[in-house]
Order: structure tokens, then sequence, then C-alpha cells
């Protein structure tokens, strides 16, 4: 009997044995596991990263870079070496003046003046400032006949008092220093003063001075 006991016993304890072995073995393999799963993780993180900074330097090396001195060089593109005086000889009789009327021997009044009249004799050949399309041809109220040449950079050339003969077209396109016409006497406005050609200059549809463009003005 107690023999027999004896080897029950010993049996129940290698059970037991063997079971705190399979238990601890299967714990040790689980955080095996989950240690291998947390390298995993990191590993990924690190990776994500990495191609995050990657690309990020990659967007920076792709971001132009813009000067200050290209930006002042760009602001410069219209200077007065840009566009030339119209017409040969001329002296300027009456300035642009939009902040501050002047007075008009044809109006008898003061009135503003958006444009610089340039004296010349009469029939004095008239010259596109520079390059551009002629967009628009026809008589002025005011100012006659008028001829209207679309530049670059957002500048328009309006020349006025001309003959109604020997003018440019509309669309033709001309060259710096190309007749478009000459000097008449169509601008009511002005009749009392001496032979001239009007001219005007629009900067992006805006009034301005065309002294401040065209160099001898």
């Amino acid at each position: 009997m107690r023999e027999e006991r004896k080897k029950k016993d010993r049996t129940a304890l290698a059970l037991v044995l063997c079971f705190c072995v399979v238990a601890l073995t299967s714990v040790f393999a689980v955080k095996a596991g989950l240690d291998k799963l947390n390298t995993a993780e990191k590993d990924i993180e690190i990776s994500k990263n990495a191609k995050t900074e990657s690309s990020d330097t990659q967007a920076a090396a792709r971001t132009p870079v813009v000067d200050s001195k290209d930006s002042e060089s760009s602001a410069k593109q219209n200077t007065s070496a840009d566009y030339i005086v119209p017409v040969d000889g001329g002296t300027v009789q009456m300035e642009y003046s939009m902040d501050m009327p002047i007075y008009s021997k044809t109006l008898d009044q003061y009135m503003t003046h958006p444009g610089v009249d340039i004296a010349v004799p009469l029939s004095t050949q008239v010259k596109a400032i520079a390059h551009g399309t002629v967009t628009k041809v026809f008589k002025d109220d005011r100012y006659g006949m008028t001829v209207e040449i679309t530049h670059e950079n957002g500048i328009i050339s309006t020349y006025s008092n001309l003959a109604e003969d020997g003018l440019a077209e509309m669309g033709d396109v001309v060259d710096q220093g190309q007749v478009i016409g000459a000097v008449g006497e169509t601008a009511l406005f002005e009749t009392l003063e001496d032979a001239h050609l009007h001219l005007e200059m629009t900067k992006d549809s805006a009034c301005v001075d065309p002294a401040e463009y065209i160099k001898g003005l």
C-alpha cells in the first residue's frame, strides 16, 4: 500500500513539474513574441520618421529661393531706357498734371492734364515709343485723331492730335521708332495751343506721367 502511494505521489509530482515547465516555457515564448513585436513597431516608426525627414529635405531642396536682388531687378523692368521720345526736336509745352489742375488756354479754365503736350511743327512724324501692337485707332472728342499701342508689362501709350492721313491701322505690330502717324491739328480741347503731339501713358490701366518713363521728356 505504501509503495503504491509513493508511486502515485511521484507521478503526481512529475506531472506538476511538467506542467510548471510547460507554463514557464509558454510565458517566455509569449514574452519573446511581445518583445519582437515591440521591436518591429519601433523599427517601422523609425523608418517612417526617416522617410518623412527625407521627403521634407527633398521638398525644401525643390522650393525655389527668391533673392531680394531678383525682386528689385524685376521691379525695374520698366525704365526710361525702354522707351523713346516719339517726335524729334520737340519741347514739352504742357506737362502731365493729374494731382493739380493747370490752366488751359483753349478752354480758359483750370483742369487736369492726363498726358504731356510736345510742341513740334505740323506734319512731324510720330513714332512708337516701344515695340507693341496697335489696339485702337479712333477720333477722340477732346484730343482728335488717336492711335493706341499696347506694350508689354501693362503699358499702353496713346498718341493724339494726329493728322487724319497716314495713320497706323488697328492690329499692326510696330517696332520701337516705327512711324505711326504725323502731328495734325485735330484736338478740339487744344486748338489754341501751338502745334503739338498729345501723348498719354497708362500702367495697368492707371494714368502715369510719360516723363517718368521716357528719357528726354
